[in-house]
């Protein structure tokens, strides 16, 4: 409930932001009016004994939110995510956050497996180990497949954790409103929407069916890419609360000395790596948006094997399209391409300046490109043209924030094993690839029949749909509305495009 029994808990938390001294960097960071700073420090300060100390080696508001708890951890890295609602300096701050926690007893976790699965474990499994990873939302056990003898590894949702985390987001949301109540000026910083956007990240990775069916899908499309490779799901012995997936082995990718005691190339894999994920944002529009190293492994025989597919990105195809032709046209230096593909795809009000706009870019590349290769980041790079494009009065688009952080993490592991990498030289070949694939004459081909499909869909109702709306205009021309001149016209051009698609075909065989 989102009531006031929430008051102590709300007063706990605002004590440990304000003893670790994360208080006025949180609100330092979401802009909170003067009147909201005074406010808030002013009714936390004489609790500050309530508060909890934290890890002191930990940034402040890590150390705040780590040891307020799992949900607070969580609530920080979807945070880190976000730094077009945080700003970048805490943004960065909360990626150091770790969600390591004890593990529960393995008894605990036996008994979730029994009743999920509906049959004893010791049916099902055997060799059943004591945890080997414990975060804030579930711990993992390595076992063996009884009937095939097949080692598994198995995560299980820690007891109570949905009801644990739905009182934390309960007081999340107490917060927000107790913020827009007593400041109605921070409403333009929408504090329930961040609370909503965080309840949904949550509520997914609280159903292992849901990290299931992205790791499925996530492998589907990556199926024939080489050197990578994703554990496989045992759906048979997987549920809401338990995932079973074949047990990969591997040393860590952030472990540099075991990585040259295999003998493996480490510039390879930072160019692999970055090259894998740009594949995966372009080519199929679902990424891994959680690469850090703790995600990703090397097998003995030198593939990248990536874990945990709780937080995925998602981006359309028109979109992958139009910022595959921003970042070839930067690579490029072909500043006024950019600006152009920017008012084509109506990213900037068409009232705006192109030439002006083109300059604006130009500031935000050419300072990159002066840079020593060792420095230069796409991250970055985005980063900067999401802010020249706000200016310009381009609205926020969370999957592309989403997309923005995630390649600053992975440009800093392909760095982490290849220090001197070019980040230009290994995006280039992929980038452009993407361009040729997406925008040249087989992509046109695609669109043509995808729109003849839809044509034939609509197929028998073509015809009555230009009778009525003939009839219509014949009937009343004077009384025609937009709405009806609209539906002709939409009715002309899905006959037109379906000729057009079906003369293409034809002249094709």
């Amino acid at each position: 409930m989102k009531g006031p029994h929430n008051i102590f808990r709300m007063i706990r938390m605002g004590a440990t932001l304000e003893r670790t001294g994360a208080m006025p960097i949180v609100l330092e960071a979401f802009d909170a009016p003067r009147s909201l700073r005074i406010l808030a420090r002013t009714l936390v300060w004489p609790f500050q004994w309530l508060g909890k100390r934290g890890d002191a080696e930990l940034p402040p508001p890590s150390r705040a939110l780590s040891a307020l708890g799992p949900a607070y951890i969580k609530f920080g890295q979807v945070l880190s995510t976000r730094p077009d609602l945080v700003g970048n300096d805490l943004a960065v701050q909360l990626r150091v956050l770790q969600d390591k926690l004890p593990p529960f007893p393995t008894p605990a976790a036996k008994a979730m497996i029994d009743s999920e699965l509906g049959q004893p474990l010791d049916t099902i499994f055997e060799d059943f180990s004591e945890p080997v990873a414990a975060a804030s939302i579930a711990q993992v056990h390595k076992a063996r497949l009884r009937e095939t003898g097949e080692s598994v590894a198995i995560k299980v949702l820690r007891p109570g954790i949905e009801r644990a985390f739905q009182r934390d987001i309960d007081v999340f949301y107490f917060v927000a409103g107790f913020i827009e109540a007593f400041s109605p000026g921070s409403r333009r910083l929408k504090p329930r929407d961040v609370i909503k956007h965080f309840e949904g990240v949550v509520k997914g990775e609280l159903d292992l069916r849901l990290e299931s069916a992205s790791a499925s899908e996530f492998a589907a499309n990556t199926a024939g890419d080489a050197g990578f490779t994703l554990p496989k799901i045992i759906w048979d012995h997987s549920s809401r609360r338990v995932m079973t997936m074949s047990w990969a082995e591997g040393v860590p990718l952030g472990d540099n000395a075991a990585i040259d005691a295999m003998g493996h190339d480490r510039d390879e894999l930072g160019t692999r790596v970055l090259q894998l994920f740009l594949n995966h944002a372009l080519r199929d529009g679902f990424f891994h948006a959680d690469m850090h190293q703790g995600n990703l492994k090397v097998a003995p025989n030198g593939d990248i094997i990536a874990f945990d597919f709780g937080i995925m990105g998602h981006i359309d195809e028109y979109t992958r399209r139009v910022y595959a032709e921003i970042l070839y046209g930067f690579i490029k230096r072909d500043y006024q391409r950019v600006a152009e593909v920017h008012f084509e795809a109506g990213y900037v009000p068409s009232d705006r300046d192109v030439e002006e706009f083109a300059r604006a870019l130009r500031a935000v590349g050419e300072p990159i490109f002066g840079m020593d290769a060792t420095r230069i980041s796409m991250g970055k790079l985005l980063s900067y043209l999401f802010e020249v494009t706000e200016r310009f009065g381009m609205e926020t688009r969370t999957e592309l924030i989403l997309l923005q952080r995630t390649m600053v993490v992975v440009e800093g592991v392909a760095r982490s094993l290849s220090p001197q990498l070019n980040i230009w030289d290994v995006a280039r070949p992929i980038v452009g690839d993407y361009i040729k694939q997406s925008l040249g004459p087989r992509a046109l081909a695609g669109d043509l029949i995808k729109t003849l499909q839809v044509v034939a869909r609509f197929g028998p109702r073509l015809p009555r749909l230009v009778e009525s709306a003939l009839a219509a205009q014949a009937a009343e021309p004077s009384k025609t509305t937009p709405k009806t001149s609209r539906t002709l016209v939409a009715v002309a051009a899905l006959c037109g495009a379906g000729l057009t698609a079906l003369g293409f075909i034809l002249f094709s065989v």
